[in-house]
């Protein structure tokens, strides 16, 4: 008969109390003994590096000085870095799980190997997580008793010699591991084998392959099926080495060619999918999270390359555009854009979305286009202070964009009772008509700042005297604006006023240490003038 379901369990034998493993009695004895000459040995040239770089003012090196101590502190740095990943391998597979009781992480009072390695090192366990990965594929297998080659021996073993930086070596593991051994994607080992041997090489400037009889150097540096015994340095490559980010692009190609349908599958049920989501809020904004296929990303890539390259090249005045320089009409040099790559391609990304949102044809919402609605206190709206909330958006948006959004598309008052409910509509206010902005737009062909290429369906009709201090909502006080120039109109140090009906803009001292007041440069979308006779 069964054991009764009321019988008592066995009391589980209790967790040991988390200790510093220096005082431990077993460490201690270890660190008394030849090992704990080597790691004294290890402290000291430690202690020599770091009193040899302290001695070193950095800031205040020339530039070959630089130069040369980036290189050999990198390269210092290379055996330690393929010491911490073989270290979080084999603490990592001694702690692992199904040990039980009989775990390094249980036995030292860490209910995880995580937690052992984060109490050992005081790095992150995502840090942990990725030396152990790489570890596991580049350290001996034991297998049956046997114990083999790494999974990846020729990484392995410039890891080791300290040619292979991480970084390379985790991109070559990440892209190649689906083909290895026992990998999810079928491909031909040798194949896969010559990838690695090639990726190694290029990223290193060294062959490395079998050292005893049969071995040879191919010039595809490859690993040689007759070589024998160890694996290691055969010699210089004849090719160029390369980055770690140039080999993540080799790794794909590499990853792409050992098994294409893998790479780009053609079944349906197989195909990536592009999938964008929103993050929880964060610093003051929302992180987009997904991926794209690479269609869609080259899509989005020409549309963005296009857009920022339009100012890139360089451009040397006409003797047309110089003699209106001399004549203040026309603000000499490019203008400074401060914004950086990914903000540039946030702000293309909201004109594109601004316009279609615009569109007539794209469909609507309960009868009305696409609207964005915020709620303001109506006080805080007069007194230019306070925040908003946008429908469908937990977080506040400050009072100067709430006057931006008011100032292109208007506003309209919802009376609402002391309960919440809704007592009424106003009508639309200081909202330039679509026939003002058409006109608007014709004048000015786009963005009046000079150096913006913004074209004039992503631009904001700006009130050159605001609103809330008497400007009128016609055409001889709007201009067009694009919504980063619009934004930061206030603290940018442009200027713009209207004479006689058209706009002139003063650039910040730091453009134009005149300070003239001058016509904006006729945008690109505006047509050469023409006279009847």
């Amino acid at each position: 008969m069964g054991a009764s379901a009321d019988a008592p369990r066995p009391p589980k034998k209790p967790r040991p109390q988390w200790q510093d493993p220096a005082d431990l009695p077993a460490v201690q004895k270890v660190l008394a003994g030849p090992f704990g000459e080597k790691l004294r040995a290890v402290e000291a040239a430690t202690r020599t590096t770091q009193a040899v770089l302290a001695s070193i003012d950095v800031e205040g090196l020339s530039d070959a000085e630089v130069v040369a101590l980036t290189q050999v502190v990198e390269r210092a740095g290379r055996p330690v870095d393929a010491a911490r990943v073989r270290t979080a391998a084999v603490v990592g597979d001694r702690s692992r799980p199904g040990l039980g009781n009989e775990s390094l992480a249980w036995r030292l009072g860490a209910p995880h190997q995580n937690d052992l390695l984060t109490r050992l090192t005081g790095a992150t366990i995502a840090e942990m997580k990725r030396r152990m990965l790489l570890g596991d594929k580049t350290g001996p297998r034991v297998v049956g008793g046997t114990v083999l080659e790494p999974v990846f021996p020729l990484v392995a073993a410039a890891l080791t010699a300290g040619e292979l930086g991480v970084d390379a070596a985790a991109i070559i593991v990440n892209e190649l591991a689906d083909y290895k051994v026992h990998g999810r994607f079928d491909a031909d080992q040798d194949r896969v084998d010559e990838a690695e041997a090639g990726l190694v090489e290029r990223a290193t400037g060294s062959i490395y392959g079998h050292t005893g009889d049969g071995a040879g150097a191919s010039g595809g540096g490859g690993v040689d099926g007759a070589g024998t015994g160890p694996i290691g340095r055969l010699g210089d490559s004849e090719g160029f080495s390369y980055t770690a980010e140039e080999i993540r692009e080799l790794a794909a190609r590499s990853r792409a060619l050992l098994n294409p349908d893998g790479a780009a599958p053609n079944e349906p049920v197989l195909e990536a999918k592009s999938s964008i989501t929103f993050g929880e809020k964060r610093d003051g904004l929302y992180p987009l999270r997904g991926g794209v296929t690479p269609d869609l990303k080259g899509i989005m890539q020409n549309l963005f390359n296009t857009y920022q390259s339009a100012r890139s090249a360089p451009k040397f005045p006409s003797a047309e555009e110089q003699q209106r320089i001399e004549a203040g009409e026309l603000i000499p040099g490019e203008m400074l854009d401060e914004r950086t790559g990914g903000q540039k391609r946030a702000d293309i990304l909201r004109g594109i979305l601004t316009q279609v949102a615009q569109d007539p044809r794209t469909p609507t919402m309960g009868g009305m286009p696409p609207t964005v609605m915020v709620h303001v206190n109506a006080e805080d709206l007069i007194r230019g202070a306070g925040l908003g909330w946008i429908d469908g958006v937990d977080a506040p948006i400050s009072m100067r964009t709430i006057n931006q959004m008011v100032d292109n598309g208007g506003m309209q008052p919802v009376y609402l009772a002391k309960n919440g409910a809704v007592l009424g509509l106003g009508q639309k206010v200081r909202r330039f008509t679509p026939a003002q902005r058409k006109a608007i737009t014709a004048r000015d062909g786009g963005c009046v700042i000079p150096g913006c290429c913004a074209p004039a369906q992503w631009a904001e009709v700006h009130h050159v005297v605001p609103w809330g201090r008497g400007g009128k909502t016609d055409v001889s006080n709007g201009v067009l604006l694009c919504w980063f120039h619009h934004h930061t109109i206030e603290t940018s140090g442009w200027e713009i006023r209207m004479v006689n009906g058209m706009p002139q803009v003063k650039a910040p001292p730091w453009i134009d240490p005149s300070r003239k007041w001058r016509k904006p440069e006729r945008h690109r979308a505006s047509g050469p003038s023409t006279k009847s006779s």
